[in-house]
């Protein structure tokens, strides 16, 4: 009876000492057991397994920390990216003024013909701006033809005289009286033909911006800025060389054999 109760103490005792142990294993992954040792044991890896698993757990949460703060600011960077992207390219406030002030102008843009040949009388002054314009371009190429004729006659006459004043040109190369005669002759011309070129270019004098901002406001019909007058300008040169172009007389060139 007596090596009973000493059986069931002993054992008692065992299990008092394997219950930390036991608790130790649970929570940190001790070996507790039983025996002497396994208290011991199991205080000592439990909570060595329990430092390392929270010591773990905060190096996997600080490294998620900075991971997740890497990618905030990639995804920022990417967002100053396409806000950039998104940039378009708008008309700047001087385009747009001028746009609304053009109005009825813009129908300049369409072709000369559409304007030239209409029986709109808001189309007149323009009409006329332009017809002028292209007079005087025909009459101040005229001059510039006619005095290019002037130079050719002059140094064809200059060579002529240098010919016949030379000893040492060959008799059948000495220029004849004819010769020099008909030079002089085609030079008087060509100087008489520049003075009506002239004269015709004074009397054909281009129009002036003055006439331009008339005939764009009577087409608007409203007062117009120097910025659209030079729009118009600008949109009508084309169609000022096209107008002259249809206008100017028509020369016939002659070859000789």
């Amino acid at each position: 009876m007596t090596l009973r109760k000493t059986l069931l103490a002993s054992l008692a005792i065992l299990a008092l000492a394997a219950a930390p142990a036991l608790a130790g294993n649970g929570h940190g992954g001790g070996n507790g057991h039983g025996g002497g040792n396994g208290h011991s044991g199991g205080n000592g890896n439990g909570g060595n397994a329990g430092g390392n698993g929270n010591g773990n757990s905060g190096a996997s949460h600080g490294k998620s920390a900075s991971a997740k703060g890497h990618n905030k600011g990639t995804d920022d960077s990417a967002s100053d990216d396409n806000s950039t992207d998104d940039t378009t390219t708008a008309a700047s406030p001087k385009e747009k003024n001028l746009h609304a002030k053009l109005g009825r102008l813009n129908s300049l843009k369409r072709n000369i013909n559409a304007y030239m040949n209409s029986k709109s009388k808001k189309f007149a002054g323009v009409q006329a701006y332009v017809t002028q314009a292209a007079a005087a371009q025909n009459a101040q190429a005229a001059v510039d033809a006619a005095q290019q004729a002037v130079d050719d006659a002059t140094a064809a006459l200059a060579d002529l005289n240098a010919k016949a004043a030379d000893p040492t040109t060959p008799p059948d190369e000495v220029p004849t009286q004819q010769e020099l005669d008909d030079a002089q002759a085609a030079l008087d011309a060509a100087n008489a033909a520049l003075t009506d070129a002239t004269n015709a270019a004074a009397n054909t004098p281009p129009p002036t911006d003055t006439s331009l901002d008339a005939a764009l406001a009577d087409m608007a019909n409203k007062p117009v800025d120097p910025d659209v007058t030079a729009w118009a300008k600008d949109t009508l040169a084309g169609k000022i060389d096209a107008a002259a172009a249809a206008a100017a007389p028509t020369t016939t060139t002659s070859t000789t054999p």
